[in-house]
């Protein structure tokens, strides 16, 4: 599929959510029934979630940054099982750890972790998830990080549905002040037991939920990282090292290849990025594009960022689209003697 006709899809199916139309299919009813088919083999050889085991990472990181009178940042994962961390066995090597660390680091502050990401989540869980990371209206994150999208793939979700969620949530933590970065649809293509066309349909379907997401959660203000990294090229290139046992979710080096993405626009919401690095580079491909566009790239090129840039014109709503250049990430223990502030 081209990019302009990814875009198309991605504008209806977000248009579709935002005005509460039906399920816009993501395949056709012979195509889909092919595909339950081929993942009803596939499930044999994926452990898809059913044994969850996720380290409780939730704390303090960066402590010893701490001033006194100074709160930590505040940050909540919300989403799925990758937000959670499932499949690794320490704390720090969940994706909310290493963005925890990362972000303490680059701050030179304190980052409280807090989790409410579910295994098995799909997006009519961020409703639930939301009203938990809110409930304390004198804790409300500086930064929240949405991991969600495959499990909304896998169980035939309709897209306008799972959209509509997304920015559901998206808008309900930017109102009551918290910036957003939401990981879209990783590209369920490249799990190593599935073969074609299961194989080509997961892809398919991811790219286009993924675009859309972009669309829905840009417009209501916050910003998106494609996750294509997450279960995508690098994955398919090293199954053996970035998947998990499981061959489903990802291994230690998978998770911070994946944080490694995210952070840079995490720092990039909180103004902690270099104000250098906020200008487009044409060198690498940066620059303003329709919103539906920018969604269409983004979902074709893991770790591209897009962000509301302009009011909207003819065209629509504007994005900058950014190729942010990755900081690696190390595996850190949260302060347990701490309480996130």
């Amino acid at each position: 599929m081209t990019g302009l006709s990814r875009a198309r899809v991605a504008r209806r199916i977000a248009a579709g959510a935002a005005y509460g139309g039906g399920g816009i299919g993501l395949a056709g009813a012979a195509a889909w029934g092919l595909l339950m088919a081929e993942a009803q083999l596939a499930r044999r050889h994926v452990g898809n979630g059913a044994t969850a085991h996720v380290p409780n990472a939730d704390g303090l990181y960066g402590a010893a940054y701490t001033v006194p009178g100074e709160p930590a940042l505040r940050l909540t994962m919300l989403g799925d099982s990758t937000a959670a961390g499932q499949g690794v066995h320490r704390a720090g090597q969940t994706p909310g750890a290493l963005l925890a660390s990362g972000v303490a680091a680059l701050a030179e502050r304190p980052v409280g972790l807090s989790t409410v990401a579910v295994p098995g989540a799909c997006s009519d869980d961020l409703d639930r998830q939301v009203a938990r990371a809110l409930a304390d209206p004198s804790r409300v994150p500086d930064i929240c990080v949405i991991m969600i999208g495959a499990n909304d793939v896998t169980h035939r979700m309709p897209p306008t549905r799972s959209v509509r969620h997304l920015s559901s949530a998206v808008r309900r933590l930017r109102t009551a002040g918290a910036e957003v970065v939401v990981g879209t649809c990783p590209d369920l293509g490249t799990i190593e037991p599935v073969r074609q066309p299961l194989r080509w349909l997961a892809r398919r379907a991811s790219r286009q939920l993924a675009a859309a997401q972009t669309i829905g959660a840009v417009e209501q203000g916050g910003r998106t990282v494609s996750l294509g990294d997450l279960l995508g090229p690098e994955f398919a290139a090293n199954p053996r090292e970035l998947f998990g046992p499981d061959s489903y979710h990802p291994s230690v080096e998978g998770y911070a290849t994946a944080a490694m993405a995210v952070l840079p626009t995490v720092c990039a919401a909180l103004g902690l990025w270099p104000a250098e690095e906020e200008r487009p580079d044409a060198a690498r491909r940066e620059g303003f594009l329709p919103v539906a566009r920018a969604a269409a790239e983004a979902a074709s090129e893991a770790g591209t960022e897009v962000t509301a840039a302009m009011p909207a014109g003819s065209r629509g709503p504007w994005a900058l689209l950014k190729r942010r250049r990755r900081r690696r990430v190390t595996e850190a223990e949260p302060e347990r003697s701490a309480q996130p502030s």
